[in-house]
């Protein structure tokens, strides 16, 4: 750690984004790093605590955040690098989209402002890439064990890399043209340019990682071919069944689901074919967003990128407290108001608001018909009310559902291998293996829809999990 007393010495400095003028232009990643004066100044504000709730309540892949900053404080950057890929395959996609439940972990938080840990984590594995420290690790001996991983998105990337590195031959395959599942196609480029997974994919594949793209599995390949093909296979294919709001008027056609709006543009972005039924533009357009996560966010950002006219974002829940809350205390995640980068680029945010009914004129939306609503605690459980007197209209060009994930798309390979599933319609799995026992599964096909940090974990026990059961079962 640096002095004892650096965190009242120094203030916690936030990273600053580019200009919001220049910003809405175009798709750029828009973060502007720190310096190496002020990184120095930041590590130097950790405590070293004697418990560091950081990357104990609040990582789940339990980066040895104090070691961490006590090492780049003393400029040990190459130990630094080395520490932190022993707990995380992809730091440069944590340090940039993780919403940092560390942070709020931090000791720190309890009266004053955490240590910057996620841009720390940033700032070191981009150093790591720019010195040529992040080598490949191919195994130096080969298994003869072949594993097929369907998905790839962080789960999916963490079980190929983990799996490969232990000496098995791996192939993962992918439905759409290019690798990276939601991180290439979910998060806009202005979060995550694809060239951060591009250059981690090369890594993967001189450690002797197979990609098969444009391959569906369930109906381009079936589950007897994989079973036949592979010792065990792994399903990380996340939770890509949307919520829907099936309501009167929904089948307008310029009324779509957020994770399709943001693959057309991402593809736009990269150059990749699209077709022209799929391309929706916000240019000159009244857009109402309807959910308030960072998926809705993430299309506020966008849908400005694209020259909207004005942009509404409603969200259904009461609107959070500046502060935390009496039932999120430390170092729980609190639920407090957030803005994100892309709420201060201009956006109309309003809480608790219902929709009722869409309305439009042939077959295009272009009115959402509103109530406002409050949330009443009734036999242990939260129930919504309407509030009467308090319906409302919005005219809309273009409505966006961003009304979050239910569980993994069920048609195709779940349904051909025939598993068990819970109450929520995800899959079910012990230590990662589903009631199919050369089956196993990771990341959001089990757990629902979540972050990426505890998908990335989720890949490094499942894999794990499928090596063990090799070296057992073989």
């Amino acid at each position: 750690m640096g002095e004892v007393k650096d965190f009242l010495k120094y203030k916690r400095q936030d990273v600053i984004h580019r200009p919001v003028k220049e910003r809405i232009h175009d798709f750029a990643e828009l973060d502007l790093p720190l310096t190496p004066e002020q990184m120095h100044q930041q590590t130097a504000r950790c405590m070293d605590c004697g418990i560091p709730f950081c990357h104990g309540a609040g990582c789940p892949l339990r980066n040895c955040i104090p070691d961490l900053n006590e090492l780049v404080y003393k400029g040990k950057w190459q130990q630094a690098c080395e520490l932190l890929h022993s707990t995380n395959n992809f730091p440069e996609i944590t340090g940039r989209v993780c919403p940092a439940p560390c942070e709020t972990a931090c000791t720190l938080s309890i009266n004053d402002e955490p240590v910057l840990i996620r841009h720390i984590e940033f700032q070191i594995v981009e150093r790591g890439f720019k010195e040529g420290w992040l080598k490949p690790l191919p195994a130096k001996q080969k298994t003869g064990k072949k594993v097929a991983v369907v998905g790839s998105g962080p789960a999916g990337l963490t079980v190929a890399q983990q799996l490969a590195r232990a000496g098995h031959s791996v192939v993962v395959f992918e439905k759409y043209e290019r690798i990276g599942g939601l991180l290439r196609y979910g998060i806009p480029d202005f979060k995550l340019a694809k060239g951060i997974i591009d250059r981690r994919l090369e890594q993967l594949i001189a450690e002797g990682v197979e990609f098969q793209t444009g391959v569906n599995a369930g109906e381009d390949i079936s589950a007897r071919y994989l079973k036949k093909r592979f010792d065990c296979i792994c399903l990380t294919m996340g939770a890509g069944q949307p919520r829907d709001l099936n309501i009167v008027g929904r089948g307008y056609e310029n009324i779509l689901f957020a994770v399709d709006y943001l693959k057309a543009q991402n593809k736009l972005c990269s150059g990749e074919p699209v077709d022209a039924s799929a391309i929706i533009t916000a240019k000159n357009k009244v857009v109402v967003v309807l959910g308030g996560g960072d998926t809705g966010s993430d299309c506020v950002g966008t849908a400005l990128r694209q020259g909207a006219k004005q942009v509404y974002q409603l969200e259904i829940l009461p609107e959070p407290p500046e502060t935390p809350p009496p039932d999120t205390p430390w170092p729980q995640w609190p639920r407090i108001m957030r803005t994100s980068s892309s709420h201060e680029e201009g956006c109309r945010r309003q809480w608790a608001v219902l929709t009722k009914k869409f309305s439009g004129v042939g077959t295009r939306v272009a009115q959402l018909d509103c109530c406002q609503v409050e949330w009443v605690r009734k036999n242990g459980s939260w129930k919504l009310k309407e509030l009467a007197g308090t319906d409302f209209t919005i005219k809309a060009d273009v409505v966006l559902l961003a009304l979050g994930f239910l569980h993994v798309t069920h048609n195709g390979l779940i349904k051909g291998l025939g598993l068990k599933l819970d109450d929520s319609g995800n899959v079910v799995a012990d230590n990662y293996k589903t009631s199919e026992p050369w089956v196993f599964a990771a990341g959001d096909t089990v757990s629902g829809a979540s972050l990426v940090v505890r998908a990335i974990n989720s890949g490094r026990e499942a894999s794990a999990a499928v090596d063990g059961w090799l070296k057992e079962k073989h």
